[in-house]
């Protein structure tokens, strides 16, 4: 029997919850329902002025960095700490539903200390950083 989001996103949560734990992080199921794309779940992992959000659709989907008043896609903040050439393991392509959670969990261990470790000036940087730069039409 398939798993339903909301059960698809507690799993995930089991794999992020170790490292983001360690440096203050705690789940906060933000709720489930159906769309027009179908069955949807979603949460954040919350650490005093820092959120990061979660999306869990057919996939890990949308993943959003909020520091304060700062937000910041995760595509966009690896491009901004890795440059073009990447090296992120999120987003990925996989058909194993909890892949995406693991790729999340090597970027935040490897790519995301502005994140984690609470330097907002650096994660700011980041953000401005991802502003400037040029968007294809």
């Amino acid at each position: 029997m398939k798993k339903t989001p909301a059960e698809y996103l507690g799993e995930g949560c089991a794999i992020l919850d170790p490292l983001l734990n360690h440096f203050g992080f705690k789940f906060e199921f933000g709720g489930s329902g159906a769309g027009s794309g179908g069955p949807f779940a979603f949460g954040n992992y919350v650490s005093g002025d820092r959120r990061l959000e979660l999306h869990y659709r057919s996939s890990l989907g949308l993943v959003t960095y909020h520091f304060a008043d700062i937000s910041l896609d995760h595509p966009s903040y690896m491009k901004a700490v890795l440059g073009t050439d990447g090296g992120n393991r999120y987003p990925g392509f996989s058909d194993e539903p909890l892949a995406p959670f693991e790729g999340l969990k090597s970027d935040l261990e490897n790519y995301a200390s502005a994140f984690l470790l609470g330097d907002k000036k650096q994660f700011a940087d980041y953000a401005n950083s991802s502003k400037r730069r040029p968007r294809l039409p």
